[in-house]
């Protein structure tokens, strides 16, 4: 399992221990680690979220009225050493 596999468990865990369910998906390029925020979560509980997603390389706050309050973090994904990296459809 690639390091950056593991990076996204480890978050998708520790948004757990917070107390939330995270979504875990893999993405060619990248995995994403989504989860619902409920309305009445803690400062506190807040802070610990913020300082796990913030071991991604990327993540943010989609809030509105359908959706309601998701975190996300996305992890890159390691690319091939050799080989070719170009991806599908750009086969030789």
């Amino acid at each position: 399992m690639p390091a950056s596999d593991v990076s996204a468990e480890d978050i998708a865990a520790q948004l757990r221990a917070v107390g939330l369910t995270p979504r875990v998906e893999l993405h060619f390029r990248y995995t994403s680690i989504e989860a619902e925020v409920p309305e009445a979560l803690p400062a506190e509980t807040w802070r610990e979220v913020l300082v796990v997603v913030a071991e991604a390389d990327r993540f943010g706050l989609l809030a509105n009225e359908e959706a309601g309050r998701i975190v996300w973090a996305a992890v890159d994904r390691a690319v091939p050493a050799t080989g070719d990296v170009r991806g599908p459809g750009h086969q030789r």
